[in-house]
């Protein structure tokens, strides 16, 4: 029967009847290599997808102070344990890791600060402190205290607009209604902390970009009464993202690592 059903759907013959006896056609022989294939094909499929776990693309998104201190460990550790998963990173500000995350660009991200989209789902998972920093010989760094106030009489050199830490600095000076003027702005830290060593301007960036210029002497750290700034970092992803095995692994590592990886003892 299920020849015959065979035939009749294909509209051809896959056995001559001669008799008693059945041979079978140069269509049946060719239907029937067709048909190996496919079954050889099936049972690889499901090998591969019982062991799919362990494999595919992970689409990792970071902010720039993550990208630059906490992922390269992490993805490092990861690897390490799931070789065959096929791991593809981005580092960029804030607010172009979440459009990413919004159009399904990435799987998941570490990024800082606020989320403004009810699309995404984000997890802290610790707080980092942001300093305000000096040149070593400025006026200011003489200084033990500076008052909130005096934070509008100096030019500042801050982040892009679109950053986690530009976009609090804004909302917390705003808050305090303290009018300040940026002369310079960049995406390169680096950057914004060669001019602070010139004395151009102050700036206020997360303490782990700036950590090891404070203890060269390059920049120094400033104390402000009754200001302390901190963001938090989160893991992030779309509410609807259907999260895989390698991905939920992932977010495990981040929660266990990270907040051994930014020590509270060390950050001050």
């Amino acid at each position: 029967l299920a020849i015959q059903e065979l035939e009749h759907y294909y509209h051809l013959r896959l056995f001559d009847r001669i008799g008693k006896r059945l041979s079978v056609t140069e269509q049946g022989r060719w239907l029937y290599d067709y048909a190996v294939h496919i079954v050889s094909m099936f049972d690889e499929m499901e090998k591969e997808v019982q062991s799919w776990n362990n494999k595919g693309t992970l689409r990792i998104g970071s902010s720039i102070t993550i990208g630059n201190f906490i992922l390269p460990q992490l993805i490092s550790e990861f690897q390490t344990k799931y070789k065959e998963v096929e791991l593809r990173v981005s580092v960029c500000n804030t607010k172009t890791i979440e459009q990413n995350l919004l159009n399904n660009e990435l799987d998941l991200a570490l990024i800082e600060g606020k989320n403004e989209y009810s699309q995404i789902c984000m997890e802290h998972l610790m707080e980092d402190p942001l300093c305000l920093i000096s040149a070593a010989d400025s006026e200011l760094a003489k200084k033990e205290k500076i008052k909130m106030e005096d934070l509008g009489k100096y030019p500042m050199i801050l982040r892009e607009r679109g950053s986690a830490v530009r976009e609090m600095i804004e909302e917390s000076l705003g808050y305090y209604q303290i009018h300040h003027k940026v002369i310079w702005e960049s995406i390169s830290t680096q950057a914004i902390i060669r001019a602070v060593a010139k004395n151009l301007g102050i700036s206020i960036l997360p303490y782990l970009l700036v950590r090891d210029e404070l203890m060269r002497g390059t920049v120094k750290q400033l104390e402000v009464e009754g200001l302390r700034l901190s963001r938090g970092f989160s893991i992030a992803y779309h509410k609807k993202k259907y999260l895989t095995f390698a991905a939920k692994q992932f977010m495990e590592l981040c929660r266990e690592k990270i907040p051994a990886l930014l020590d509270e003892e060390e950050i001050v």
